[in-house]
């Protein structure tokens, strides 16, 4: 019993420990539904345009006894770590690119862990395309040979492209640059090459077509926008060349020669024909089918033309032969031919140059007197001259022309077939002018047309004018302008006019003469021009200022020519200012002035320019006189008479000035008069009629002639107002009462002004002979 009771304990301890150890329960990921973002990561799926540092999903899971858990990735030897796990957190981030094409799916292992346990699980995740491939050529180059007969609409290439990526982004269609300038057409989705309906190939217009095709994906999105990719490659179409063109000569027209000296069997030219079908041409066989007329044979092979007589036995001067060219095939049948025509001419050599002959034989100087202008059109007989060239055909052809001052005479014919006779034409009638050329000097020049040599020939031609009268005399101006001093004496010059005549001798001289109603006064001298006044003229500014006439210049002919003369004679100052009255008389009101005036009969400032002074006075402070308008007033400090009273014990107020009036000329000349001025008051009495008749005291004929006018007035009215109401009558057939309305007026207290006649005063004093008084109710 002791023995037992010694294992019993350490019995119960294992079996307490092993409980323990049987309760630690391993962690677990949580599940992973569809399209779940945390879990184990099986079902995930990724774009391969995911970028790299993107937070593609979260390791999730629990440990039974709530201890905290860590992540972890890890993969199996030899595989690229797309993945970074934070072991805490479990965020999966992707550290490497995805590319489908290379990989689509990856292998995982994922565990979780909670530090005595470790769960373990491999998943696969799935990278899903996106369009980030270009559709690409297979079977590169692209070349095709096409014979040039095949049919329009026919297949003659199939064109593919491969494109990695999957769904829309993978499928290519297909189409060409430039439809419209193409010859062929593509099927959009089989990428077959054809010929466009109703379009045949040439080799001989283009052996070589370069066709642009374009293979395009169908889009998709990448990175979030939508892509499309396409590429591009040329198809080169090389047409093949078919028997299918006839023979084509080149460097037509086809023309020979054949000269005098050429010898029989020489060759003229050669024909050179081509087989139209440039890839595998046929050989080319000439022959002549007609015109030769014996005279002429070909080669077979070359083509070379040679003339087999001498020219002497051509009886033509132009031959036009009928060359064949045909083609040969390798097996010796003549299948395609052409034709050309072959021109031959024969001619002499050219050893004779163009020559002038005149009356006696060859010529090379030729000359003529004539008038100046003559008509136009007109021939220059005088000039008898042949040209020839002994040469035949071709050879005697050549060109006449006149070498010298353009445009005045003009040769015909120009153009000359061995011989002809030259005429000279008037062309320009006003250049053939004496006072411009009195020789004209020309060369006449012969040169062939057509031949290599130009062999050329001249003659001098001289024309002698003579002068005519064809000039009319011009004055250097159309208007002469002239001044002359108006105390100049008679005789005098003005001016002097020229005319010039071009012409010769007497009808190159010109004479002058004057006429118009400003002439009288003025002569001319006949043959210098000279203007200058009459002898017996005398001038005056103030009664005519300005003259104005014609001269005439004149030549012996008759003809003539007009300018006009304008004269304005300058003013002297030889007048001096003058007064109405030696001795006038003023009446002036104190605060009023008194005005003089002179004038001068001078034309032109400054000359009639009249400047006022007083030249004595007593006493001398007194009067101020304005020196332009010869406006006289008081000194500015005398206001009424006491002030005058008290400068002099001359009661009247009556004093004497001598004023004088001097003009501004050079030398300058004055005048003198004596003004008697009555001063006086101004009356209290300041209505109209008292100012009228203070202002016409000193001119009585004035009040008299405006009280005439005032009845004058009233009697008008009068009249018609009788013959109105005489008219108003009679319309009525009816005497009328007559009706006087009486209007009563509104009553304002009476302001007369009473009139008393003017009272003699004192005759010393003039202003006191009026007196105006007013009602002193007023």
């Amino acid at each position: 019993m002791k023995h037992i009771w010694h294992c019993t304990p350490s019995l119960f301890l294992n079996f307490v420990h092993v409980c323990l150890v049987q309760a630690n329960y391993a962690p677990y990921f949580f599940d992973n539904g569809d399209r779940s973002t945390n879990g184990n990561m099986a079902l995930l799926s990724l774009s391969e345009d995911t970028p790299i540092g993107t937070h593609v999903y979260t390791l999730n899971g629990t440990d039974p006894e709530g201890d905290p858990v860590t992540y972890g990735l890890t993969y199996e030897a030899g595989s690229r770590r797309y993945f970074s796990v934070d072991k805490r957190l479990g965020n999966v981030t992707l550290v490497e690119e995805l590319d489908r094409e290379k990989e689509d799916e990856i292998e995982v292992i994922v565990s979780i862990s909670d530090g005595l346990s470790t769960v373990s699980e491999k998943v696969r995740i799935l990278v899903t395309d996106a369009n980030d491939e270009s559709p690409e050529f297979i079977n590169t180059p692209y070349i095709v040979q096409v014979p040039e007969n095949t049919p329009s609409g026919s297949s003659i290439f199939k064109i593919e492209a491969v494109d990695r990526d999957t769904g829309s982004g993978g499928s290519i269609t297909y189409f060409l640059q430039n439809i419209h300038a193409n010859k062929f057409t593509i099927d959009r989705h089989s990428g077959v090459l054809r010929i466009k309906t109703g379009v045949t190939l040439d080799y001989e217009k283009s052996r070589t077509h370069f066709v642009i095709v374009v293979a395009k994906d169908g889009g998709g999105k990448l990175r979030g926008d939508n892509k499309v990719f396409s590429a591009t490659n040329t198809i080169t179409v090389n047409v093949e060349d078919v028997q299918d063109t006839p023979p084509m000569f080149i460097g037509t027209p086809y023309y020979g020669y054949v000269y005098e000296d050429t010898l029989a069997g020489s060759e003229v030219l050669t024909v050179v024909a081509l087989d139209g079908d440039r890839g595998k041409p046929n050989s080319i066989h000439y022959c002549i089918v007609n015109g030769d007329e014996g005279s002429f044979e070909v080669s077979n092979t070359t083509g070379a033309i040679s003339v087999i007589k001498s020219p002497n036995q051509l009886k033509k001067e132009v031959y036009e032969l009928k060359v064949q060219a045909s083609e040969v095939s390798q097996e010796g049948d003549i299948s395609e031919y052409a034709f050309a025509t072959v021109t031959i001419r024969v001619v002499d050599l050219n050893n004779h140059p163009p020559t002038f002959y005149g009356e006696n034989g060859p010529q090379n100087r030729f000359e003529l007197t004539m008038y100046e202008h003559p008509p136009e059109g007109e021939i220059l007989r005088g000039l008898k001259i042949t040209v020839n060239d002994s040469d035949q055909g071709a050879n005697a052809k050549f060109n006449l022309r006149l070498v010298g001052p353009g445009g005045i005479f003009r040769v015909v014919p120009q153009t000359v077939l061995n011989e002809a006779q030259v005429t000279v034409i008037v062309e320009n009638s006003a250049a053939i002018d004496y006072e411009k050329f009195k020789v004209l000097t020309f060369k006449l020049l012969a040169i062939e047309v057509n031949t290599p040599e130009k062999f050329s020939s001249t003659a001098d031609v001289a024309i002698r004018l003579l002068d005519t009268n064809d000039n009319v005399p011009k004055f250097s101006s159309d208007y002469y302008i002239a001044r002359i001093p108006e105390n100049s004496p008679g005789g005098s010059n003005v001016v002097a006019v020229t005319a010039t005549d071009p012409d010769s001798g007497l009808w190159g001289e010109v004479k002058y003469s004057i006429y118009g109603t400003g002439a009288d006064l003025f002569l001319i001298h006949p043959s210098t021009g000279i203007i200058y006044t009459q002898p017996w003229a005398t001038l005056d500014a103030e009664v005519n200022s300005k003259y104005n006439f014609y001269v005439k210049a004149e030549d012996t002919d008759g003809k003539y020519s007009l300018a006009e003369v304008f004269i304005t004679v300058l003013d002297v100052n030889d007048h001096s200012p003058e007064f109405n009255e030696n001795i006038q008389e003023k009446t002036m009101i104190i605060g009023s002035p008194v005005k003089i005036e002179a004038i001068d009969q001078d034309a032109e400032e400054p000359n009639n320019i009249v400047d006022y002074s007083i030249m004595q006075a007593d006493p001398a402070n007194v009067f101020d006189i304005d020196q332009s308008t010869g406006e006289i007033k008081l000194k500015s400090y005398i206001r009424s008479l006491d002030i005058i009273h008290n400068i002099t014990r001359n009661k009247d107020c009556i004093w004497s000035l001598v004023v004088q009036a001097k003009d501004r000329g050079s030398p300058s000349f004055s005048t003198t008069a004596v003004l008697k001025i009555d001063i006086t008051e101004e009356t209290l009495h300041k209505g109209p009629m008292a100012a009228f008749l203070m202002q016409t005291k000193d001119n009585p004929m004035k009040a008299l002639g405006v009280l005439a006018g005032v009845m004058g007035i009233m009697v008008m009215i009068t009249v018609m107002i009788s013959t109105a109401m005489f008219w108003r009558n009679k319309r009525s057939n009816k005497i009328m009462p007559v009706r006087r309305i009486i209007k009563k007026r509104p009553v304002h207290p009476p302001r007369t002004v009473r009139m008393e006649w003017l009272k003699l005063r004192r005759p010393s004093n003039a202003a006191e002979k009026f007196i105006v008084e007013e009602d002193a109710r007023n």
